[in-house]
C-alpha cells in the first residue's frame, strides 16, 4: 500500500486528467523547486501541499512574485484563522485533504478565473472578518517572521502604535487574541 501523499497526488492527477478543460503541466514538484517551476511553466493554477511550505508568508511571496498563477492549497487540517491568513496572503483556496472531488474541481476552475474560494464559515461571518487590508497583510507578514513591533515599525515606516493597532485588527479578523495564539498549533489554542 502506498503512502497517503502518493495516493492523494495520484487522485489529484487523475482528477485533472479526467477533466477535458484542464491540462496537467507538471506533477510532483518538490517545495524547493516550486518557485522555479512557477517561473518556467507559468500555470494559471498551482495546487500546492500546504505542509511543504515553510510558512504562510511563503504564500504571499509566491502570490506577489507570480500574480498570474493562482494558488490552491491542500492541507491536513486548517483552522478558520489559518485559512483566513493564507487567503489574505494570496491563496485562491484552502482545501482540506478530505475535500470531495467535485469541490476540488470547482476550486480549480474558480481559481483559474481569478476568483477566491473562502471556507463556508466565512460566509456566516461579517464581510470584513476574513479580509485584511494591504497594510495589515504587510504587518502580518512581518509578525510571521517573529519580528518585534519596533522592527516592523521601522521597516514599514510607521509608528509602533500603528503596528499595535494593525496587530489588534489582524488578531480580531483571524479569530485569535494574541501573537502567541496566532502562531500556536490549532490543537494548542483550545487548551
Amino acid at each position: 500500500m502506498g503512502q497517503f501523499e502518493d495516493l492523494l497526488a495520484r487522485g489529484l492527477r487523475g482528477l485533472i486528467e479526467d477533466d477535458p478543460s484542464l491540462a496537467l503541466l507538471v506533477a510532483d514538484v518538490s517545495a524547493g523547486e516550486l518557485a522555479r517551476t512557477l517561473r518556467s511553466r507559468r500555470p494559471r493554477v498551482a495546487i500546492v501541499d500546504q505542509a511543504g511550505l515553510e510558512s504562510a508568508a511563503q504564500v504571499r511571496e509566491l502570490a506577489d512574485r507570480y500574480p498570474a498563477t493562482r494558488l490552491v492549497l491542500i492541507a491536513e487540517r486548517l483552522s478558520s484563522a489559518e485559512s483566513a491568513q493564507l487567503l489574505a496572503f494570496g491563496a485562491a483556496a484552502c482545501l482540506d485533504r478530505a475535500t470531495q472531488m467535485r469541490d476540488v474541481l470547482n476550486a480549480i476552475h474558480l481559481a483559474s478565473r481569478g476568483m477566491q474560494l473562502a471556507p463556508r464559515e466565512f460566509a456566516e461571518a461579517p464581510p470584513s472578518a476574513a479580509a485584511l487590508t494591504p497594510r495589515e497583510s504587510e504587518v502580518l507578514a512581518e509578525l510571521q517572521r517573529r519580528r518585534a513591533n519596533a522592527q516592523i515599525a521601522s521597516d514599514l515606516h510607521i509608528s509602533v502604535e500603528t503596528v499595535r493597532t494593525h496587530a489588534r485588527s489582524i488578531y480580531r479578523k483571524l479569530g485569535v487574541s494574541s501573537r502567541r495564539e496566532l502562531f500556536s498549533a490549532p490543537g494548542e489554542r483550545s487548551r
